[in-house]
């Protein structure tokens, strides 16, 4: 258990290790990784709990079936795909590197993405939309924000990450550029229902004006988006404070 345990910490797999702290069998341990191994011999039906606590990226308290069980998350850092390597995308690269956030910022254009204009970020990729995509192959733990505010790299960064599954997909722009993107994504094939997946204007309601305060504000609805809130002021919010272990 501590070997597997050691190797997955120095891969870029995730896994999740659940210990029951109540009930019996008392101590016992079960490590579940995403592709479906399994280490120990804590209660097999914890296996279904596995997925969920994956995604969630968090470590949790569950009750199942009379026990309490901790699932400790086990993962590389969520990581940012900024397409568009505007003076907010760094802004977004800095802060998110703070949160120990692996960033990525692509675009097509070789003269903006550059180190000195990008020095924050992880990685670069010079690459039109569809081969970025194919190259950073979002997941699950990935959010993308698209930036460029123009429409050749817009739409097909849009539609790429909409076949990912990205848990957030956000894009700047006006309303009414939102609506008029909107159309002509239908118009190239989209749904409804996958459009529905893009956060336009992103960003919480903060009053941002200078491309600091609209990076903080995209990262925070990110953070939301991720921990499953709504990202309003905490003195009207219902639920605690602090994400819920249990």
């Amino acid at each position: 258990m501590i070997g597997r345990l050691a190797q997955l910490a120095a891969s870029s797999a995730r896994g999740v290790l659940f210990t029951v702290i109540e009930g019996e069998p008392l101590g016992a341990k079960l490590l579940v990784l995403e592709g479906g191994e399994t280490v120990g011999d804590g209660p097999a039906e914890l296996v279904g709990y596995a997925d969920e606590v994956i995604r969630r990226g968090r470590n949790r308290q569950l009750e199942v079936d009379g026990m309490k069980v901790f699932a400790e998350w086990y993962g590389p850092p969520p990581r940012l795909l900024v397409y568009g390597a505007v003076d907010t995308a760094e802004a977004l690269c800095r802060a998110a590197k703070l949160l120990g956030w692996h960033t990525i910022v692509a675009d097509a254009r070789a003269k903006f993405a550059t180190r000195e204009r990008m020095p924050s970020c992880d990685e670069l990729i010079v690459a039109w939309p569809e081969e970025a995509f194919a190259q950073v192959a979002p997941d699950h733990s990935t959010a993308i924000v698209v930036l460029t505010h123009d429409d050749k790299f817009d739409e097909p960064a849009l539609l790429g990450a909409l076949e990912t599954e990205a848990f957030y997909i956000g894009a700047l722009g006006s309303r009414r550029n939102q609506e008029r993107r909107r159309e002509r994504l239908l118009e190239a094939g989209a749904s409804e229902e996958q459009l529905d997946r893009i956060v336009g204007p992103c960003g919480l309601d903060i009053g941002a004006d200078s491309q600091e305060e609209t990076a903080l504000s995209i990262l925070a609805e990110i953070l939301a988006v991720r921990a499953r809130r709504e990202g309003g002021p905490l003195r009207t919010a219902k639920q605690r404070i602090h994400v819920e272990t249990d």
